[in-house]
């Protein structure tokens, strides 16, 4: 994950300033690594936008905003607007994606490294990108950025910064993609299970499942407005290509979110099935103690009458009393029988 390659080997998961890793990448050549002290070097060097598209490149930064240093380095040499930091601080974790004058800001949402189909298993994902700096920072390890990571250790080509950008678009719609392929697996067995009849705790795994896809849902629709505004006035220094690629991969979004639907409708009417066989299970508890009530209340009500130390208790004197009153019980019982599943074949 992306905390495993350490920057310095006496900092887990970060270097001094909270820099987890970064790249300079190059027109040509392959992206080479670079750490907190060159990346300010580069930035205090590329002081304008034709020095870096006469060949100085672009890099990307990615910082642990746990680390206490990360924001203050970001600050000091990074150069993104104001409202990058806001949105750090705001609580507002949708997607999306909007333009500050010459910057783009953009806040996505992915699952942790290690997730375990827990709504809590999500994390937000912050992204400041100009023409030669992409910066992101989270505060819990993401599978998008392992993505990158290692696409960029094999050597995939990244012309500018907002390919890189749209690259981290497209892995988290497939990060999401398989999160959906794996809520349907586990809706597949739940569903097996009913229909062999196995019921237990079934309805809290689908209640977990559907509070997942809900959050994902609200958390990964894009805004629309903002993300509208940004295609139609985009960046001086963004080209059509890269205008075009963007809103491809905002619209595979789409896709994941319709399936995203469809599994929570899903589960919808797999709880209502759940629901309607728990119910038939109590009913049929109900009517077997009701059928056993009414089956002892003859004896109950004979046993209470003969019972009472009374004078005049008939059949006292009579040697066959005690058959006499069992025939009646069982006569009784019988005719309670009768009408209590008389009444259950009506329903």
């Amino acid at each position: 994950m992306d905390s495993d390659l350490l920057i310095e080997p006496t900092r887990y998961g970060a270097d001094a300033h909270g820099l987890v890793c970064g790249y300079r990448f190059e027109a040509a050549t392959a992206a080479c690594a670079i750490g907190s002290d060159e990346a300010a070097q580069w930035l205090a060097d590329a002081t304008d936008a034709t020095d870096a598209a006469d060949g100085s490149g672009f890099i990307w930064l990615h910082f642990n905003l746990s680390h206490a240093g990360a924001e203050r380095w970001l600050q000091r040499h990074a150069q993104l607007p104001e409202s990058f930091f806001e949105t750090l601080h705001d609580g507002h974790r949708s997607t999306r994606l909007e333009r500050d004058q010459a910057a783009l800001i953009a806040v996505i949402n992915d699952v942790q490294f290690d997730f375990a189909f827990e709504s809590s298993d999500i994390a937000t994902l912050w992204i400041g990108v100009d023409r030669r700096l992409v910066v992101t920072a989270r505060q819990s390890p993401l599978r998008s950025i392992d993505r990158l990571r290692t696409a960029i250790r094999r050597g995939e080509p990244l012309r500018s910064t907002t390919e890189l950008l749209e690259w981290l678009l497209r892995a988290q719609a497939e990060v999401l993609v398989d999160v959906v392929r794996g809520v349907t697996r586990r809706i597949d067995e739940v569903e097996d299970a009913l229909l062999a009849g196995r019921l237990q705790h079934k309805r809290t795994r689908l209640g977990v499942l559907r509070r997942l896809l809900v959050r994902l849902q609200r958390l990964l629709a894009p805004e629309p407005a903002a993300l509208f505004r940004l295609l139609q006035h985009p960046p001086a220094w963004m080209v059509e290509r890269d205008v075009d690629e963007l809103r491809q991969a905002t619209e595979e979004f789409s896709v994941a979110l319709r399936d995203m639907a469809a599994l929570q409708e899903r589960i919808k009417l797999l709880q209502e099935e759940l629901a309607a066989a728990v119910n038939e299970r109590t009913s049929r508890s109900l009517f077997v103690l009701t059928v056993v009530t009414v089956l002892a209340l003859p004896i109950n009500i004979l046993a209470g009458l003969f019972g009472m130390n009374v004078g005049g208790v008939p059949l006292a004197e009579n040697p066959h009393g005690f058959w006499i009153l069992v025939a009646v019980v069982i006569a009784f019982t019988a005719v309670a029988g009768w009408l209590a599943f008389r009444g259950n074949n009506d329903r």
